[in-house]
């Protein structure tokens, strides 16, 4: 396991990725900006007179057993890709009755009843991905994840994203994010 990675989105007037735009999918939303800067490991902001900012860190795989851990790495392709021009940042939080269950009712509503690793396998490599862990860096949002892919494959990410949240692991979503990218 590597060492954690602090990530920051940094929104502002300038940056590589360029936002098509910002839904609140439930809850509050962001203020509208026009690019994104994606900093790793970094802890100041470059970009001057930032809009909003948010940060995670790359952490141990969690929810998983072996063998999905496995079917993960074996399937799964980096970031930065060249073909990849297009991205998403969805940030969310869940609910307090979500942090209040004990791990093992996690894992069973992530996986057993949700099969948020099972629908994620399906679209990999296709679709490349970080998770963001939020909740212990005092940030508005639990997770981040950064997904890139190329644009012929929109329509298999939105079909992702719609099988995510149809999922019963997402009734305990009470913030969600879409913030869409192209790299400019």
């Amino acid at each position: 396991m590597a060492r954690p990675l602090l990530v920051s989105f940094v929104a502002g007037a300038s940056g590589p990725w360029r936002i098509d735009r910002v839904e609140s999918v439930t809850g509050d939303g962001l203020q509208p900006a026009e690019r994104l800067t994606v900093l790793e490991g970094s802890e100041f902001d470059p970009v001057e007179s930032p809009r909003w900012t948010l940060r995670g860190v790359t952490s141990n795989t969690r929810y998983t057993n072996r063998s999905e851990s496995g079917a993960l790495l074996a399937k799964q392709q980096g970031l930065h890709r060249p073909h990849a021009t297009r991205a998403a940042l969805i940030p969310i939080r869940k609910t307090a009755d979500w942090w209040d269950l004990p791990q093992d009712e996690r894992r069973s509503i992530f996986e057993e009843q949700s099969s948020h690793i099972g629908i994620g396998l399906e679209y990999l490599p296709a679709i490349a991905r970080r998770l963001l862990h939020s909740r212990d860096l005092a940030q508005p949002f639990d997770f981040l994840t950064w997904f890139e892919y190329a644009p012929e494959h929109s329509d298999i990410f939105e079909e992702l994203v719609r099988r995510l949240r149809s999922s019963s692991e997402w009734q305990y979503v009470d913030r969600e994010i879409d913030i869409r990218l192209v790299r400019a």
